[in-house]
């Protein structure tokens, strides 16, 4: 479902960095974890085609993100790929179920699950709120919420358990577990915090650029 084969992205004239080979199926999950500087974030931005690699080719089903560009990309996007932002990526004027609602305008959805979306992430409360005036927890939330709108085959996470405690963790780790199993999504994190290894087994560790 996802096949990401000799990935090659040249930051400038004296580094280069490698992504591993990844295959990974239908509801499978990959950890990818590393230290600051180590690719992660490079990683997940070329996963979700928000750079492209100078060789190489990310696959997920029968497209190859990488060779796509434009409006077609940002759609392609927007209804396979849902990606967990380290800071919450939501629009804060709007309130919580409008931010979910936009993201289904850009690709055309109706957003039938949204409400029952905000219910399993316990923010149903919260829909008509402003995203000023939400917790951090909250708007982290609102966040898996958004990156879950459109069904994504895909789903990656960029640092979601940073700064918070045991308990927390461990809740967002198993909520989107809950949800990429929940759409059959594949389910890739990356992060350098170590606790996140007792919650997926399977996992990759990465070095510095070279």
């Amino acid at each position: 479902m996802l096949s990401v084969k000799n990935i090659k992205f040249q930051y400038d004239a004296q580094n280069s960095f490698q992504i591993p080979d990844i295959n990974l199926k239908a509801g499978e999950q990959l950890l990818i974890l590393g230290k600051s500087g180590s690719g992660k974030t490079t990683i997940l931005n070329i996963l979700g085609g928000l750079l492209k690699p100078d060789s190489g080719e990310v696959k997920l089903g029968d497209t190859l993100v990488n060779q796509l560009s434009g409006a077609k990309l940002d759609k392609f996007r927007g209804k396979h790929i849902g990606i967990v932002f380290q800071k919450p990526h939501i629009l804060a004027p709007l309130t919580v179920e409008d931010n979910l609602r936009l993201a289904n305008y850009f690709v055309g959805a109706k957003g039938e699950r949204n409400l029952e979306l905000l219910k399993e992430l316990g923010i149903y409360n919260k829909r008509k709120s402003k995203v000023t005036t939400l917790s951090e927890g909250e708007a982290q939330r609102v966040s898996i919420a958004r990156a879950l709108a459109n069904h994504p085959q895909l789903i990656l996470a960029d640092e979601p358990t940073a700064s918070l405690d045991d308990e927390n963790a461990a809740i967002v780790i198993k909520l989107l577990q809950e949800q990429a199993q929940k759409f059959n999504a594949a389910l890739i994190i990356v992060t350098h915090d170590q606790r996140v290894k007792d919650h997926i087994s399977n996992h990759i560790i990465m070095g510095g650029k070279s």
